[in-house]
């Protein structure tokens, strides 16, 4: 049984439908990447499932609780980080982690283990005396994290956790992410910036105008296209005098063959979209490539860099959302 169940999620404010039959589940030690562009309709599903707001219709059950017929009993499971989330003046880290965990209920030494047990695994404890209006945007996205791991959820539900972040910060922020859901927590974390989720997720939701467009791993989603098989390779040239001339003899070549649907110019190399028939397997396209190479190399072109470009985010999104944006 998953430890998150969403069936048939729809909201309207008035005339418009924000979230339009939204269906997925996710099991526990799992990290879910909600995709899609601003207005998409994540952070409405967030705080449905944050019991922040209410469905028109659907259901949500968190390991066993409905989040609209008992959200008492699925509180205390969830743990909700809003896209934008402040701190309070004249309060230090350690002071304001505090005052959560007694608004979570937590008492004497239990409160007090889990408010250090919080600062050593975010990497607070050096900070702890520090007011947290003076810490920088990493850091208090760190004691945002740590409020809302207090009370232990099952379930995080973290809308644009890296927004703003530097690179250390975001990096730093992933690891902590892995390390939760390594200890069984699930985790949803929505992003419209596709480079935030590529490195972390197991699993991926794309949503646009409120319906969810497809769910599952990057390569099952890019195989849900429409029919065909894709496969993307890279070519680089040693152009030497002949300079643009290569490149231009190289992509004539490269269209004429039968199985190429696409060259473009990425800076110092070629990108090739190869379409296979449907279902076509490793071997049928590590074949589909040696032709390339071998026809590439024959006319007398120097390649010096062949390989295939691995599939991503960015693709599953592009392939999904094809002619249905508005």
């Amino acid at each position: 049984m998953s430890l998150l169940e969403v069936k048939g999620l729809r909201r309207d404010y008035g005339a418009l439908r924000a979230v339009d039959d939204v269906s997925f589940e996710l099991e526990a030690g799992s990290i879910l990447g909600f995709i899609g562009p601003n207005g998409a309709g994540k952070s409405t599903t967030l705080r449905i499932l944050a019991t922040l707001d209410v469905p028109t219709t659907g259901t949500v059950l968190l390991d066993g609780h409905s989040l609209v017929d008992a959200p008492d009993r699925a509180r205390p499971l969830i743990g909700y980080m809003p896209d934008r989330y402040g701190t309070y003046d004249d309060v230090t880290v350690a002071e304001f982690l505090d005052f959560f965990a007694r608004a979570y209920g937590l008492k004497g030494a239990l409160r007090r283990q889990r408010v250090a047990s919080v600062m050593e695994f975010t990497g607070l404890g050096p900070l702890a005396d520090r007011l947290a209006t003076s810490l920088s945007k990493g850091m208090r996205q760190r004691v945002a994290l740590g409020r809302t791991l207090l009370h232990d959820p099952k379930l995080l539900l973290l809308d644009e956790p890296a927004d703003g972040l530097d690179p250390r910060a975001r990096i730093e922020l992933r690891e902590l992410l892995r390390a939760l859901a390594d200890q069984g927590k699930a985790v949803i974390i929505s992003s419209h910036i596709l480079t935030e989720l590529a490195e972390i997720c197991d699993t991926c939701a794309i949503i646009e105008q409120g319906r969810l467009l497809a769910t599952g791993r990057v390569d099952d989603i890019l195989r849900q296209g429409a029919g065909i098989a894709e496969l993307e390779l890279t070519v680089r040239l040693a152009v030497g005098a002949e300079g643009e001339a290569a490149w231009a003899r190289a992509e004539r070549l490269l269209l004429e063959q039968p199985k190429v649907a696409r060259v473009t110019r990425d800076g110092n190399s070629l990108r090739v979209r190869v379409e296979l028939a449907s279902g076509a397997g490793t071997e049928a396209m590590d074949a589909a490539a040696a032709a390339l190479l071998a026809t590439l190399v024959s006319a007398g072109l120097p390649v010096c860099a062949f390989g295939t470009r691995e599939r991503n985010l960015e693709d599953a999104f592009m392939t999904v959302t094809q002619g249905r944006l508005a």
